[in-house]
């Protein structure tokens, strides 16, 4: 007990701090642009829409490594996006926590499109069709009718796609690689502990990182039989 006690004490908690903040912002993205693109593949059906959708889930079965190759090819310095915002802003994702952020977001967007999508088509369009005959607009109607009804199958994706962004691993090592205090997050923290043979400090580090994924999915399970 004395000894777990220390190491819990001895223990730097900083990638614990940095992947719960790298997973809050980037499941922010994930749900602003899945519950966009969600809306669209369920009530707008054009050409290629089934193609585009793919494009967007690829994410889900591509390699981490691609993905983060993909990410470093449209956003790093010698890249024409990454060299503006190096000229013009002195700024670039690679090697910043921003970068673990972009890479957690895109491997996280197909869990909340999918969800988002899902709910978006569940949703009753009589009720829908009832709320525009009250002289609500096409955008109140969504928010006052759509939105709270597709709700609970959406939380339930955005709580997989936080876990998800938590658990991110091969492509924001490729973005932003595992600098102390800067860029590791908890995943890294137990790739480097095991590298080094610290396996007492792996073993705190993946049972806390456990914890945090079961009660995530405990939670997402949940909402998921509300809807």
């Amino acid at each position: 007990m004395n000894t777990t006690n220390s190491l819990i004490a001895s223990t730097d908690w900083f990638p614990l701090v940095l992947s719960l903040k790298v997973a809050a912002v980037a499941t922010v993205l994930a749900l602003i642009v899945g519950v966009a693109l969600g809306w669209v593949f369920a009530r707008k059906k054009f050409f290629g829409s089934n193609v585009l959708e793919a494009v967007f889930m690829l994410p889900l079965v591509l390699p981490p490594t691609v993905i983060g190759y993909a990410i470093l090819v449209a956003a790093g310095r010698r890249s024409p996006l990454g060299g503006w915002l190096r000229e013009h802003l002195d700024y670039t994702i690679i090697f910043s926590w921003h970068g673990a952020v972009v890479a957690s977001a895109v491997v996280a967007l197909p869990l909340v499109l999918k969800s988002a999508s899902a709910a978006f088509a569940g949703v009753d369009r009589s009720l829908e069709a009832a709320a525009s005959t009250l002289r609500q607009s096409p955008f109140s109607v969504f928010l006052r009718v759509t939105l709270p009804l597709a709700w609970p199958g959406i939380l339930a994706g955005t709580l997989l796609a936080f876990a998800r962004a938590m658990g991110e691993f091969g492509a924001s090592l490729m973005v932003a690689g595992s600098i102390s205090k800067q860029t590791q997050t908890l995943s890294m923290a137990i790739y480097d502990a095991v590298q080094a043979g610290h396996d007492d400090l792996a073993l705190l580090l993946v049972i806390v990182t456990s914890l945090l994924s079961i009660t995530v999915l405990v939670l997402s399970n949940r909402f998921f039989s509300l809807k």
